[in-house]
């Protein structure tokens, strides 16, 4: 190692690569952040935004404005396309080279179909502001097809809506979509009952929520159904097109199906030459180290790792203790000591599933409806980044508690158009 501060590589600037950035602040290294968006994401509430509870920038906020502090950091707005391991170099996509003396990997995950890609076109996934947008604007615009439509068969396919995938983002989903045509929509149309809309949640396996206790699991289904949503278990979607969904011997006609059934990481793992598991993930060493390349570590999604012989879920505070374990360890490098592996602290589960409605699980700990729903606000409004996004998404659900309307209903683009400007 040269005289010259150690340069660290950190790409991606979701939960893992930020919070170890923040970690570094006074470490005698110079950071460079690269990422392909120039946002930090809190995805979480993502679904807010697809469904016009929140605008963009209430749950984003600018790389450069977080870090403008740490005087040690560079970000950088780049898409990195292949990492070249033994000469510690990574490629970006304008052509240009950047070495490292250490790299951080943290590019999370994007959207698997289980084999069947071609569905993607007609099922959107949900993991960027660029998806939420053009969601939004895709469920909007169906009730406005609606409206307009004067066969009966077509119309109904207009309001047929369909999530695949019962975990957490399928079942908040779904749940905050009959909430919409039930309430916030009411009264606004003159052709169409909103509320007479087809919500769907659909789960191949025996129930959603898989990842809670069986009870809160069911306790979820309960209310989802109480919101006026059906819930289909046990039976998997097997083929989807423009014009509707194949699930089991039926097919549904439908113009709306949101993918929410599976997650594949980063391809940019593949680039390493290494292990990965069947999700494509990096499989790291017990600090978080790639085999063979104690210089790269792997965090977030892009981390296939087991903490006390459990897995570590894809999930923010995961991602967050990775980031800052990961901080932990270049220190230990930069002072030549051993790394210690890394051990994830479960905080427990939480979703929402619509109004006044939730599911919370904290070891022993189990709550459901009312008391789970505002356990829920109050945690995700603590961990937004930013008092402004606190303080904004407080008062927008405020206001939607009390007057049932959802502020962010702009469709944005002309009528017609398929896909809205960039917003």
């Amino acid at each position: 190692m040269s005289a010259r501060r150690p340069h660290v590589v950190i790409v991606g600037g979701g939960f893992a690569g930020l919070w170890a950035a923040r970690a570094l602040a006074s470490a005698p290294v110079r950071i460079t952040l690269i990422d392909r968006r120039n946002h930090h994401l809190f995805q979480p509430l993502l679904y807010q935004v697809a469904t016009a509870g929140l605008s963009a920038p209430d749950i984003a906020a600018p790389l450069r404005h977080i870090l403008r502090r740490q005087a040690n950091v560079e970000v950088r707005l780049a898409d990195v396309t292949a990492v070249d391991a033994s000469a510690r170099r990574l490629h970006l996509g304008d052509a240009n080279a950047m070495d490292y003396d250490y790299l951080l990997l943290a590019t999370g995950a994007t959207h698997a179909y289980f084999g069947h890609d071609e569905w993607a076109e007609h099922a959107p996934g949900l993991k960027t502001l660029d998806d939420a947008l053009r969601l939004r604007r895709h469920l909007l615009v169906a009730f406005e097809r609606a409206e307009a439509e004067s066969d009966p068969a077509r119309r109904a396919a207009w309001l047929n809506f369909a999530i695949v995938g019962g975990g957490p983002t399928g079942v908040e989903l779904a749940g905050t979509l009959a909430e919409i045509a039930r309430h916030t929509l009411k009264n606004e149309f003159r052709n169409i009952d909103p509320g007479e809309a087809r919500v769907r949640l659909i789960e191949a396996g025996p129930r959603v929520l898989a990842s809670f206790p069986e009870d809160l699991s069911e306790r979820a289904r309960r209310q989802l159904e109480k919101l006026g949503v059906e819930v289909s278990t046990g039976v998997p979607v097997t083929a989807i097109s423009d014009a509707g969904y194949q699930l089991g011997d039926s097919f549904v006609p439908a113009r709306t199906v949101v993918w929410a059934a599976g997650v594949a990481a980063s391809p940019l793992a593949r680039s390493l030459g290494v292990p990965l598991d069947r999700a494509g993930r990096v499989i790291v060493q017990a600090d978080l180290s790639v085999p063979g390349h104690p210089d790269i570590f792997v965090g977030g999604d892009l981390a296939s790792v087991q903490s006390e012989g459990r897995p570590v879920p894809g999930v923010a505070p995961a991602a967050k203790q990775m980031g800052r374990h990961i901080a932990a360890a270049i220190r230990a490098r930069l002072a030549g000591k051993p790394s210690s592996p890394f051990r994830y602290r479960d905080f427990g589960n939480l979703a929402t599933i619509g109004r006044m409605a939730a599911v919370v699980h904290l070891g022993r700990l189990k709550l459901s409806g009312l008391l789970a729903w505002w356990f829920w606000l109050a945690a995700h409004v603590f961990f937004l980044i930013g008092f402004r996004n606190r303080l904004v998404v407080l008062l927008n659900w405020a206001w939607a508690y009390w007057s049932y309307q959802r502020g962010a209903r702009i469709i944005f683009g002309a009528a017609g158009e398929e896909e809205p400007p960039d917003q």
